[in-house]
């Protein structure tokens, strides 16, 4: 099938880009002598994620415990929920527990945790546990800093309920940075704050085996992860237009647009409409601290090659409206057109989609089908 056949709007993942990716992150992994332990809620999908995994030791992150539920029925074994556990999904949790070689659960609160202690000892299981910590993203996890947090782990060490397991973060700051210089700052803050607690830890007698961080940003550029057992990045496999503008990556590195078609020509506004809203794009305003005007994508041919002179300034539920820096020239972008648009974030993306066309060379060759829901 030729993309021109393919309904609007629609997911296109370009398998060579995405398999470079793949294989130049586990490269860097092997590098770097950490294991990859890629988080597969960008794409979603069995057959991108035996690309990633290919060559390292097989585990995955995961962002629901849908997905967890997925790709342990498609063979995969050892996951982590990469999200702080809460009480009303302990019981779907710890099936997935019992079912699996390892499920690994976060936890950053006592609650939290007393919760995930009790459930397992009612069920008779022992589930894996990982403490979050916040290297300064502050979005979940413990500060390292205080002594709170030491005697905390101490805790987990000690239950008889619970398999504590090590520690871990994500440097999600280094989606604010404006530069590769930026993010290698970043990316050095990350592991000194994990490899420092890890020995702090130690010196307190709680042993651990995992020092796990994530981001793609701080991956992509990483020179030294001394200290650090896995990393965790995601979105490298499909990359994104907030990628690109922060410097984790160039344009030639992104493996997923979104396919339009122009529905509307407005020559005196040098506007246009496509049939790609917030419903296919996402509203996610992307790297707005590098250009405030930066709009909600970067607009390519249908071939995939870049139109600088237009930016998505504007989406509704359906519609996207696109405004070129120039006067459109007379017959140039006709009603019916084909556009590539490559979203902000491809993980928000991505998920509003039930199947992705996977293409090469501008040929549809394959369909896959991410998993939905919670």
């Amino acid at each position: 099938m030729r993309i021109e056949d393919l309904r609007t709007p629609a997911a296109l993942v370009d398998a060579n880009v995405l398999e470079r990716n793949a294989a130049a992150m586990a490269e860097r992994a092997r590098r770097l002598g950490v294991r990859l332990r890629p988080h597969v809620k960008t794409h979603k999908t069995l057959e991108a994620a035996r690309l990633q995994v290919r060559g390292h030791f097989g585990g995955i992150a995961v962002s629901t415990l849908a997905e967890a539920a997925f790709f342990g029925a498609g063979g995969f074994r050892d996951i982590t929920y990469a999200v702080p556990i809460g009480p009303s999904k302990l019981g779907e949790a710890l099936q997935l527990t019992a079912r699996l070689d390892r499920l690994n659960l976060l936890v950053d609160h006592p609650e939290a945790a007393a919760a995930v202690e009790a459930a397992s000892r009612d069920q008779g299981l022992r589930p894996s546990v990982l403490l979050k910590v916040d290297c300064g993203a502050h979005r979940a996890g413990v500060d390292p800093s205080r002594e709170e947090s030491i005697a905390f782990a101490a805790r987990l060490a000690a239950s008889k309920n619970l398999d504590f397991r090590g520690i871990l973060t994500h440097a999600g700051q280094a989606y604010r940075c404006r530069t590769a210089d930026e993010i290698r700052t970043v990316a050095a803050h990350e592991r000194d704050v994990m490899t420092a607690f890890a020995a702090h830890l130690a010196a307190a007698g709680v042993t651990i085996d995992e020092v796990s961080i994530g981001s793609t940003p701080t991956l992509a550029v990483a020179e030294d992860l001394k200290g650090i057992t896995e990393v965790r990045p995601g979105n490298y496999v499909f990359f994104d237009a907030c990628q690109v503008a922060i410097g984790s990556c160039t344009l030639d590195d992104v493996a997923f647009s979104v396919l339009v078609r122009v529905i509307g020509r407005y020559p005196e506004r040098s506007e246009l409409l496509v049939d790609g809203g917030a419903l296919a794009l996402s509203k996610d305003p992307g790297p707005t601290h590098v250009d405030p005007a930066f709009g909600f994508g970067v607009v390519l041919t249908a071939a995939g090659e870049r139109l600088p002179g237009l930016r998505v300034v504007s989406l509704s539920q359906e519609h996207g409206l696109l405004r070129s820096a120039t006067p459109l020239a007379q017959g140039a972008f006709r009603i019916g057109s084909l556009l590539r648009i490559v979203p902000n974030h491809s993980c928000l993306a991505a998920a509003l989609f039930d199947r992705y066309a996977v293409i090469r060379s501008g040929q549809v060759f394959d369909e896959w089908r991410p998993v939905r829901g919670w």
